[in-house]
């Protein structure tokens, strides 16, 4: 007979009374509760079991994650750097904009804000995950209206803990604070209020720099590093360094914060695609901050500040294991065993 009731908490006294399973030349099965991925139980206890429909595979639910019985190869682990968007830089000598946070699960390598690294992921074949690549935030050219903020990039999909990093703070005008996020955005011009930078997030990224002197602007916070404080006049401060990555296969820098406006000199923007503030005396523009690298833009004296760069969400993963399909066109690589997915846009992965 089936034992249709198990998974409802209702048993039944001839269930338990008539054993038959696995014993001789018996054919009797238990009949298990079954469906898709996305019609698992949303809060389930460790012992769960159940016949999901979308991977054709009997799972159970083990403290954490959802992982296949007997055939463990529906289940495979992939790395990840999650990186948001950079903050806006300010305005009349405003702050560096910070830069996105950034979140790392590959090899032994940290996460920001001298954050651990952090755990892969248990890919579900048949699953599929939606990927956010958050927007740079925009940088002002006027005292009364703020630069905004970056977005938030993510990882997100069913059996998993949505992985978010936040988009950077934005830059500072003069003498306010700078916004919080990944990393926080670094203050304005201080003659007045003494302002500070944005707080920065742990595990993501560090605070935005501080300021208490007329005329320049404090530098963005970045991965590895606070924005610079500013103390002395006309001069903007350096945005905080990034970090480094190989989990493309080469160490590549990302998540600089901008550095801020000055007058006799703009900051420089932080290792990782930090733009730079710009500066009166020679007219020099504030920069943007680069392009999927999550970097902040620089403050501006005069002018507009620099807008943030995009962020960037990278998987790596056994080949053997690589679906191969995608959404968004991430772009494809392979290095040794591993294949590495790097979306610089909003896509998805169906394992």
């Amino acid at each position: 007979m089936a034992l249709s009731t198990i998974g409802t908490n209702q048993i039944s006294s001839d269930a338990i009374t008539t054993p038959k399973l696995g014993t001789g030349s018996n054919t009797d099965a238990i009949d298990l509760p079954s469906g898709t991925t996305a019609q698992r139980p949303s809060s389930p206890v460790e012992g769960m079991i159940r016949q999901n429909t979308t991977s054709s595979a009997v799972e159970t639910y083990d403290g954490n994650n959802w992982v296949g019985v007997g055939d463990q190869s529906v289940i495979y682990t992939a790395s990840y750097l999650v990186v948001g968007g950079g903050g806006g830089g300010g305005y009349s000598y405003g702050g560096g904009g910070g830069a996105g946070g950034y979140r790392n699960s590959y090899a032994s390598e940290t996460s920001g804000r001298n954050g651990s690294t952090e755990t892969p992921l248990r890919i579900s074949i048949g699953s599929t995950y939606t990927i956010t690549v958050g927007a740079g935030g925009a940088g002002t050219s006027s005292s009364s209206t703020s630069a905004t903020a970056g977005q938030n990039s993510s990882i997100s999909g069913s059996g998993i803990t949505t992985i978010t990093s936040l988009g950077g703070g934005y830059g500072a005008n003069s003498q306010t604070p700078g916004g919080d996020g990944g990393s926080g955005g670094g203050a304005g011009t201080g003659s007045a209020s003494d302002p500070v930078g944005g707080d920065g997030t742990t595990g993501q990224g560090f605070d935005g720099g501080d300021t208490t002197a007329d005329g320049g602007a404090s530098g963005g916070g970045g991965a590895s590093a606070n924005g610079t404080n500013h103390s002395s006049n006309d001069q903007g401060r350096a945005g905080g360094a990034g970090l480094s990555s190989s989990i493309t296969g080469s160490s590549v820098a990302r998540a600089g914060g901008g550095g801020g406006g000055g007058y006799y000199s703009g900051g420089s923007g932080g290792s990782g695609g930090g733009g730079s503030g710009g500066r009166v005396s020679s007219s020099a523009a504030a920069s943007s901050g680069t392009a999927n690298t999550g970097g902040g833009g620089g403050g501006a004296p005069s002018g507009s500040g620099g807008s943030g760069g995009s962020g960037v969400v990278i998987l790596r993963m056994p080949t053997s294991s690589y679906s191969g399909t995608t959404t968004g066109s991430p772009s494809v690589s392979t290095n040794g065993s591993d294949t590495i997915l790097t979306y610089t846009s909003s896509g998805t992965y169906t394992a």
